[in-house]
């Protein structure tokens, strides 16, 4: 038999300028691809015009494909000798499942091959033109996910903001919109009212727009400003770097 291999390829926030050139090339090449909701139609247009595209969309709060169900497709595709790239918003080892699929390609006997994106919690900062650390502000961040699996107790906001406190940490968090009010609160227990929140919605898209508040006001300010998923979080005095300007719970606008 001859057996393909099966490539997760990081398609990076949106933009397609922000693809890496292994990347390309990787799309370049298969012959099928899984493609996630959260892919970009302009990146999906660099595979060759003869590959198969699925379409296997992975997003929170709509109707997603099961994972199990992708994986399978997955092994069968490379068991054929299909050359399978596993197209993925983000890093595909930054909340993208990406681990798990690792694991179970490799115990069904699937050569895999990992490419890395620029995972949106950095591409979302970078578009406001400030760090996620400074020297003055932040030695360190934290990458976190606000939606927890099903069954699990999820993250102890309040040990997480007691420590981003003390160790002068930025926190980056995905899937937070839905849970804001319930992660302000908790995080409300170790930091001040007063730290800077920015929230970027569609990151590196067209369609960005963002919001600058304060932990505080974080649950009013995404309510009133409409902000929605896909959205990025960033707590921390990073953020006291955007523009004056814009440092309102109603300054949404285009980035």
């Amino acid at each position: 038999m001859n057996n393909g291999k099966v490539i997760l390829v990081g398609a990076g926030p949106g933009d397609p300028e922000l693809l890496t050139l292994k990347a390309l090339k990787a799309i370049q090449r298969a012959t099928v691809l899984f493609v996630d909701d959260l892919v970009s139609d302009e990146i999906v247009a660099f595979a060759p015009p003869n590959a198969r595209i699925v379409h296997v969309g992975k997003r929170g709060g709509c109707k997603s494909t099961p994972q199990a169900f992708i994986e399978k497709l997955m092994i069968m595709a490379a068991r054929e000798g299909e050359h399978v790239v596993r197209l993925k918003g983000g890093d595909p080892f930054i909340f993208g499942r990406g681990g798990e699929e690792v694991e179970n390609l490799r115990a069904a006997g699937v050569e895999v091959e990992v490419i890395n994106g620029i995972t949106a919690g950095l591409a979302a900062v970078t578009s406001l033109g400030v760090p996620l650390t400074h020297r003055q502000h932040a030695q360190g961040v934290v990458f976190v996910t606000g939606h927890a699996k099903p069954g699990d107790a999820g993250t102890d906001w309040q040990a997480l903001a007691a420590t981003a406190h003390s160790a002068r940490l930025t926190l980056v968090i995905y899937m937070g919109v839905s849970g804001a009010g319930r992660i302000q609160n908790e995080l409300l227990t170790g930091l001040p009212a007063a730290t800077p929140v920015a929230v970027i919605q569609n990151a590196s898209l067209p369609t960005q727009r963002h919001l600058i508040t304060t932990l505080g006001a974080l649950a009013d300010a995404i309510n009133e400003g409409g902000m929605a998923s896909p959205s990025i979080i960033v707590v921390g005095d990073v953020i006291s770097g955007v523009a004056l300007a814009a440092a309102h719970p109603e300054a949404v606008r285009a980035a």
